[in-house]
């Protein structure tokens, strides 16, 4: 009885070690620079069809002219 209790103790704490040391390896892989790059090129090549065209015909051919600069006033001596 006492072996089969000294081999679960080992196998139970392989196991814990083996799930810390995935959980540190994933949490330092998803804070790398190299993964947030995928993920952001992911989102936004599956962004760009949806936004289409959409500043295309929102856009004017022609604006008015530029607003006048106020002079500056004179001061009183």
């Amino acid at each position: 009885m006492r072996k089969a209790l000294d081999i679960i103790t080992i196998v139970t704490g392989i196991l814990v070690l083996g799930i810390l040391s995935g959980g540190f390896f994933t949490y330092k892989y998803v804070q790398s620079p190299q993964f947030q790059k995928k993920i952001m090129d992911k989102v936004l090549k599956e962004i760009q069809p949806l936004m289409g065209d959409l500043l295309g015909n929102a856009m004017p051919d022609m604006t008015g002219p530029s607003i006048p600069i106020p002079s500056k006033p004179k001061l009183i001596p």
